[in-house]
C-alpha cells in the first residue's frame, strides 16, 4: 500500500478503524513478518490522530522498524534468543524523527539473527515467508521490513544495510529500499554488527514515498561520531550518465529483464577490476567486526542468562552457546581467528587493502558517470532451505556488498516478474548523491 492510498482510507474511514483493519490483516498472516506487534500503542495512536492530537508529515501513518533499531518500551530482540527479553529505555535517533512526525509504530520486524544472513533463516524466532510464494525466502537480513511492505501490513519500513540487508529483500519482495550514504542517517540506537560497513535506510512501495521517509530519518546527531550533519532534500538531476557494471551480473533471465528495463537509455559498460575481491575483503571485515561486537554479550552485562555454574569460563560459554545461533557462532569465530595474533595481517589488514582498491575503483567510475546500475540479486528469491551450506548463501552477496565496503549509497528498483516472483535493479550512487538515484529510478518508473 502507497501512502497516497492509505491517506485516502483514513479520510474516509478514519485512522482507527484503518489501523484496526491492517492489524487484524497482521494477526491473518502467513509471513511470520513481525517479531513484535504494537497493537495497543497502534489503536492509541490512531485514536489520537482522529482526535487532531497528532501533527507531522507521517501523522497516522504505520511505519514498521526492523527489530535491531532501539525503540522505548517496545522489546527488541535482534531475532536472536541473546535478546529476547531485552526493553530498550530509549529510541534510536531515526525512531525519534518518525515519532517527531507523528508516524505510529506498529510493530518491529522478522530479521536474520543480528543481522548475519541473506535469506531470514537464521532468526530465532522463524523465517520469513515471500508474500508471493509462501515456500521462498524474503530476503535479509531486513526480509520482515520488505514483507510487510508488499503484503499490505504496513505502509513504510526502517531496514538495516550491512551487506546488502535492505536491497536483498527489497528485491525479492519487489519494493524500494535504500542502503544510504555511510554517515547520512544516524546509526545511533542500530545495535551493532559491523560498525564501518551498516546503514539505516528507508524501505517503501513508491519511490515518493522513500523521498518522504528519507527526508525524514537524515539529519544532524552529535550522538553518532559517524553522523555526516547532512539532512536530505530531493532534487530532481537530468541528463543522467549511466554505466553498467559487467562483473556485477546475474542469472540469464535477470539479465534479460534488466537490459529489457534500460532500453531507451544511453548506457555504457564498463568493469571494476576490484571486484573480484569484494565478497572476500567484506567477510573478513564484516565477521572481525561482529566477533568485536558481539563480545559484550556475557549474560552479565548483557542478554542472555543461564543458572550460574561453578565458573567464570562456564558461565560464560554456556550463555554464548545457547544464546546465539549456529551462523552467529560461525562469524564470531571466523572474525576472531582473523584478528588472532599471527593471521591480523594475512587476513584483516590484507583485506582492507583490497576495501582500498574497491573505493578507487568506484571514485574513478563516478569520474565518468553519475550512476552505476546492475542486477540487485544474481538469482530469484530461492527456496526455503535451499541454501544448504553458508558460503552459498555468503556468495548470493557478490553484488551488494562492495557498496557498503566504499561507503556509497544503492537504491533497489523493482523490475517486475519473472515466473510470479520480483526481480530488482541496483543503482549506485557517488557519495551523498542519493538523489541521482531517485531521479534514475523516477525516469525509469516513467517508461
Amino acid at each position: 500500500m502507497k501512502l497516497a492510498e492509505w491517506r485516502k482510507l483514513v479520510e474516509e474511514n478514519g485512522c482507527l478503524e484503518a489501523i484496526s483493519k491492517m492489524l487484524e490483516r497482521i494477526e491473518k498472516s502467513k509471513l511470520n513478518a513481525y517479531i513484535t506487534v504494537c497493537k495497543d500503542k497502534s489503536l492509541q495512536k490512531a485514536e489520537e490522530y482522529d482526535k487532531s492530537k497528532i501533527k507531522g508529515r507521517l501523522a497516522g501513518v504505520p511505519v514498521a522498524v526492523k527489530d535491531n533499531i532501539t525503540t522505548k518500551g517496545i522489546r527488541t530482540t535482534c531475532a536472536s534468543k541473546m535478546l529476547s527479553n531485552y526493553v530498550p529505555v530509549f529510541d534510536a535517533h531515526v525512531v525519534e524523527r518518525l515519532k517527531a512526525e507523528g508516524a505510529i509504530i506498529i510493530g518491529k520486524t522478522n530479521m536474520d539473527e543480528f543481522g548475519m544472513g541473506t535469506t531470514t533463516e537464521t532468526s530465532y524466532f522463524g523465517v520469513v515467508r515471500n508474500p508471493y510464494d509462501l515456500n521462498r525466502v524474503a530476503g535479509g537480513s531486513s526480509g520482515g521490513s520488505s514483507a510487510v511492505l508488499a503484503n499490505d501490513e504496513a505502509v513504510l519500513a526502517l531496514g538495516s544495510d550491512t551487506g546488502g540487508s535492505i536491497r536483498c529483500p527489497a528485491s525479492f519482495c519487489g519494493v524500494y529500499g535504500l542502503k544510504p550514504t555511510y554517515g547520512l542517517v544516524s546509526r545511533f540506537g542500530l545495535i551493532p554488527y559491523a560498525n564501518s560497513l551498516e546503514q539505516i535506510g528507508p524501505m517503501a512501495n513508491s519511490i515518493e514515498d522513500l523521498i518522504l521517509l528519507l527526508e525524514v530519518i537524515a539529519g544532524k546527531d552529535e550522538r553518532d561520531s559517524t553522523n555526516a550533519g547532512r539532512s536530505f532534500e530531493f532534487r530532481e538531476v537530468e541528463n543522467l550518465r549511466i554505466g553498467v557494471v559487467k562483473n556485477m551480473s546475474a542469472e540469464e533471465q535477470i539479465m534479460d529483464r534488466f537490459f529489457d528495463a534500460l532500453n531507451g537509455f544511453e548506457y555504457e559498460e564498463i568493469e571494476l577490476p576490484s571486484l573480484k575481491y569484494a565478497l572476500s575483503a567484506y567477510y573478513i571485515i564484516a565477521m572481525s567486526e561482529a566477533s568485536s561486537n558481539l563480545a559484550r554479550y556475557d549474560g552479565v552485562r548483557y542478554g542472555f542468562s543461564v543458572p550460574e555454574l561453578t565458573s567464570w569460563s562456564d558461565y560464560f560459554s554456556r550463555v554464548r552457546a545457547e544464546g546465539f545461533g549456529e551462523e552467529v557462532k560461525r562469524r564470531i569465530m571466523l572474525g576472531s581467528y582473523a584478528l588472532s595474533a599471527g593471521y591480523y595481517g594475512k587476513y584483516y589488514l590484507k583485506a582492507l587493502k583490497a576495501r582500498t582498491l574497491i573505493i578507487e575503483d568506484f571514485r574513478n567510475a563516478f569520474a565518468k558517470f553519475d550512476v552505476l546500475v546492475s542486477p540487485t540479486m544474481p538469482t530469484l528469491p530461492f527456496r526455503i532451505g535451499e541454501l544448504k551450506d553458508p558460503l552459498t548463501m555468503y556468495k548470493m552477496d557478490v553484488n551488494t556488498v562492495p557498496v557498503n565496503l566504499a561507503g556509497l549509497p544503492a537504491l533497489n528498483i523493482p523490475l517486475g516478474f519473472i515466473k510470479g516472483l520480483p526481480v530488482g535493479m541496483q543503482v549506485i550512487g557517488n557519495y551523498f548523491e542519493e538523489s541521482k538515484l531517485i531521479s534514475f529510478a523516477k525516469k525509469l518508473e516513467a517508461k
